[in-house]
């Protein structure tokens, strides 16, 4: 028997960081974001050998340990360890050896949520094989705690909830780990023109995103009003891009991102570089309207508002950059979990 599962990816289209404590305890965050069809996989095998075997497929890593109640946490395939031991020590120790097998269709630091997302998806694997009793709250929670708390990896909180529940959500975020996930019913010609008119193109770097979001969780510590503002005018965003989507508005979407984009660079040092910069500048030069930084900066993706048919122009005026654009799809279903 095999157990496996998959998670899908996402695109923040607004209020990007307002997820992140201790702004969003302080003050509550917004976001808006949607599933995309790029996904994190996970596979679990049980095996006749008293042994756990992890690897990571697309990273060419892997290791075997006894099989025992605790691995170590030593920079080696750290979610999946750190997965493995939170299930453990909540619901006992698993009934035989293992092979986890995980790959992810985006790289790590690409700004798409994909550790995160792959978090899910081992989670997702191992409930699918111990027939654990979790809901999607419980599943997105048990991840953040995983990676947030006891990994200590600095993130937000939107990227479990989207990889969990999947579609078009506007969250909420609140004290005391409060979290409120409203799916949206969008017609499905304005996410059809959304889907055509915003194009995702990976700048081909990656970063490490914990740097950037610590920096911008000690503005807030510190009470820089600069960065503090841009992250309210960031929630102000979401409810923006909330209105326009459930209203058809879709030519408004641009104007939002750029919107986005101006206070998103205010948060933290190294979100934009002159690179990033220059990517979005010619794209707005080429027929874009507005675009965005994926996910907390600094490289990975980023994406670009086409109204009409700009997105052939854009397409050819980035072309000199080195990266490369990426087809999707908006996806409406989150964790999937099944056997053979």
């Amino acid at each position: 028997m095999i157990y496996r599962s998959k998670a899908p990816l996402r695109i923040g289209l607004a209020g990007g960081g307002t997820d992140v404590s201790p702004y969003c305890d302080l003050y509550g965050g917004a976001i808006l974001n949607a599933t995309i069809s790029l996904y994190a996989y996970a596979s679990i095998e049980p095996l006749a050998e008293q042994v756990i075997e992890i690897e990571a497929v697309d990273r060419g890593e892997s290791f075997i340990y006894p099989k025992e109640d605790k691995l170590p946490i030593n920079g080696l395939l750290d979610l999946a360890k750190g997965a493995y031991n939170h299930i453990v020590k909540k619901y006992g120790p698993v009934p035989s050896g293992f092979r986890l097998s995980t790959i992810v269709d985006a790289p790590a630091g690409s700004g798409l949520g994909s550790s995160s997302t792959l978090m899910v998806a081992i989670i997702g694997a191992f409930a699918e094989w111990l027939n654990l009793p979790l809901g999607e709250y419980d599943m997105a929670q048990m991840a953040y705690d995983i990676e947030r708390v006891e990994l200590a990896m600095a993130g937000g909180k939107q990227d479990q909830y989207a990889a969990t529940f999947g579609g078009v959500n506007f969250m909420e975020f609140y004290v005391g780990n409060k979290v409120i996930v409203n799916p949206l019913r969008i017609k499905a010609e304005y996410l059809h023109e959304l889907e055509n008119n915003l194009l995702l193109y990976f700048t081909a770097t990656s970063r490490l995103s914990s740097t950037i979001i610590e920096a911008q969780s000690k503005n807030v510590t510190d009470k820089n009003q600069v960065s503090i503002d841009a992250m309210h005018h960031l929630k102000e965003q979401a409810v923006m891009m909330k209105e326009a989507l459930l209203k058809g508005n879709i030519h408004e979407i641009g104007g939002i991102l750029d919107f986005g984009f101006k206070y998103k660079k205010q948060m933290a040092k190294d979100i934009s570089n002159d690179a990033m910069d220059e990517i979005y500048t010619a794209a707005l030069k080429a027929g874009a309207t507005g675009g965005k930084i994926s996910g907390a900066g600094g490289g990975g993706f980023m994406m670009f508002y086409c109204p009409g048919n700009t997105r052939f122009a854009v397409k050819k005026a980035l072309q000199g950059f080195g990266g490369e654009f990426r087809p999707y799809q908006f996806t409406e279903r989150g964790l999937f979990t099944w056997h053979i």
